[in-house]
């Protein structure tokens, strides 16, 4: 089972990947804009980064399950067309972090 699911948060993170590459390229029909911030794309990651790096804190479902949740959709953001989802998956990340932090802190 250990080995397993591997190969399951491998899977989950090349499938995020190709429908990140595939939405944005629905999405953005420029190669790159500089100014734009996705906010659906903020979100995601912010979601994906939590269930990802806080799973202990979600007790609702198994830790291996939410991680595979987060991982799909930190790749999603990740495996935007490339230029865009930097800033997004930058944002999701620094919030996680400080959430992952103050839960070692304060448990």
């Amino acid at each position: 089972m250990d080995q397993t699911i591997y190969l399951v948060y491998i899977l989950s993170f090349v499938l995020g990947s190709i429908v990140g590459l595939l939405f944005s390229y629905k999405k953005y029909k420029l190669p790159f804009v500089s100014e734009k911030f996705d906010v659906i794309a903020v979100i995601l990651s912010i979601i994906g980064w939590f269930l990802f790096l806080n799973s202990p804190l979600v007790t609702l479902i198994p830790s291996y399950i939410s991680i595979t949740i987060g991982l799909f959709l930190v790749a999603l953001v990740l495996g935007m067309r490339p230029g865009y989802g930097r800033y997004e998956t930058l944002t999701g990340f620094i919030i996680s972090v400080l959430i992952w932090i103050m839960r070692t802190v304060l448990l």
